[in-house]
C-alpha cells in the first residue's frame, strides 16, 4: 500500500476511532507549534520539522524531526524528540504527566497512548511550545559531537 502523500490524506485513512485522536492532537501541535517548524509527511507519519531549506546538514538527509504522530497497530504515538534530547525537558514532562495523575506509556521519545484521555494535553502543548527551532537545533548539534566522540 502507498504511503499517503498529504497529512489530510494520511487522516482521512486512519480508522474513524482514531480519526478524531489524531486531529485532535495535530490541531493542538499546531496552535503550540513555535516558528521555525513545519508539518509534513515523513517516514510514513505525521512530522513536525525543521525544513531541509533551513537546516540541511541532518546525519539522515531527512528534515531534522521534532514531533511526530503515528497511528500503529496497537495504539497511537506522539513522538516528541525534544524531550528525549533534553533531559530537563524530560524529567519536566515526566513530573507534569504524573502530577495530572496519568500513567505514562513513554520508550525514549515515544508517547504511547490509545485514546486521547490517555494524555494530558495541556503538558503535551506546553512540550511542544517549549523549544524553539533555534534550541532545537542546538540540542541535535549537541547530542551529535557526543556521538561522534563516543566512537
Amino acid at each position: 500500500m502507498a504511503e499517503p502523500g498529504s497529512v489530510d490524506e494520511y487522516i482521512a485513512g486512519l480508522p474513524e476511532e482514531r480519526r478524531g485522536a489524531i486531529g485532535s492532537l495535530r490541531d493542538l501541535i499546531l496552535t503550540h507549534l513555535p516558528e521555525g517548524y513545519s508539518e509534513e509527511m515523513d517516514f510514513g507519519m505525521i512530522a513536525y520539522v525543521v525544513p531541509l531549506a533551513v537546516y540541511p546538514q541532518t546525519y539522515n538527509g531527512h528534515p531534522l524531526m521534532y514531533a511526530a504522530l503515528a497511528s500503529q497497530k496497537n495504539y497511537m504515538s506522539l513522538y516528541l524528540m525534544n524531550i528525549y534530547g533534553d533531559p530537563e525537558t524530560y524529567e519536566w514532562f515526566t513530573e507534569e504527566f504524573k502530577a495530572r495523575g496519568k500513567k505514562l506509556d513513554m520508550g525514549k521519545s515515544c508517547v504511547r497512548f490509545k485514546k486521547l484521555d490517555d494524555l494530558p494535553m495541556d503538558v503535551i502543548g506546553q512540550a511542544i511550545a517549549k523549544t524553539p527551532s533555534s534550541n532545537y537545533i542546538d540540542i541535535y548539534e549537541a547530542s551529535r559531537r557526543k556521538t561522534k566522540k563516543g566512537r
